[in-house]
């Protein structure tokens, strides 16, 4: 019952379907391993908290999971019994065996045409070259590719972003060839958008045919590479950050770190060492 109303009050503020998933799960979770009441005190969360940490959690995962239970503490009226998230280090590289390399993307395309799988083939070039959320793959319509720009709705916040040329000739065409004159050009078999746990098995069935590891393949590396492609062109922070419709330019930082062997590469040319 609790949770139910945790779930009403997480809608109202127009939370993601994904994000009020994970709040909900990760509270639960919470209750689960804490007995905690309904009204759990702030040291039982700070316990959790501490507790996720040494059975090895990373800080990032902590604090992810902590979000959910602060959120609830909020939810009933209670900022005072949240607690503190971990600190952590801001990393300066990332690690490359979960990172999707250009030439790794450009196998899986491969892997999509020879297979026959034409509308995956287009879902992993449109996210890869707009680099959009999953989530906003409906937002990718037919108004739109006819515009060569989709209005992007996420979070509260409002974008527009331009489609490539190219990919609008692509889509256009098989909008053409699938009757669809509007709405999204993207559908599953029930008539509606293509939601993220399809786009993600589309993305894993390709992983076999293409040599990458299944580890690295999910949709939101696509958006992570096409951070790095553009960044790598335009070394422009700001405009990236408004084109991935980040709000801090420090999320945006994550997007275009360098892998750890780059890292390594340039503390080897510095010649530091007698």
């Amino acid at each position: 019952m609790t949770l139910n109303a945790y779930r009403a009050w997480l809608q109202q503020r127009e939370r993601s379907a994904g994000t009020i998933e994970k709040y909900l799960r990760d509270t639960a979770r919470f209750f689960r391993e804490t007995g905690a009441p309904d009204a759990p005190p702030k040291e039982a969360v700070a316990a959790w908290r501490d507790d996720l940490a040494r059975r090895g959690y990373c800080a990032a995962s902590v604090n992810a999971m902590l979000a959910a239970v602060n959120g609830y503490q909020e939810f009933r009226g209670a900022p005072e019994a949240k607690a503190r998230p971990l600190k952590r280090q801001r990393r300066v590289f990332c690690d490359a065996a979960r990172e999707l390399t250009r030439a790794e993307y450009f196998r899986l395309l491969a892997a999509a045409r020879q297979s026959g799988r034409k509308r995956t083939l287009l879902v992993l070039q449109t996210l890869c070259a707009t680099g959009i959320r999953v989530s906003e793959l409906p937002f990718i319509t037919a108004e739109a590719v006819r515009r060569g720009r989709a209005a992007i709705r996420c979070k509260g916040k409002c974008r527009e972003i331009l489609l490539p040329a190219e990919l609008c000739k692509r889509l256009g065409r098989w909008c053409s060839r699938r009757r669809i004159h509007t709405g999204p050009v993207f559908l599953a078999r029930t008539g509606r958008p293509l939601d993220r746990i399809t786009v993600w098995k589309m993305m894993k069935a390709l992983c076999e045919r293409a040599g990458v590891a299944r580890e690295k393949v999910f949709p939101h590396n696509l958006r992570h590479l096409f951070a790095r492609t553009f960044y790598g062109l335009e070394k422009n922070l700001a405009k990236l950050a408004d084109l991935l419709g980040h709000s801090s330019i420090e999320t945006t930082r994550i997007y275009i770190m360098e892998s750890g062997a780059e890292h390594r590469r340039l503390l080897d040319q510095m010649h530091l060492l007698l």
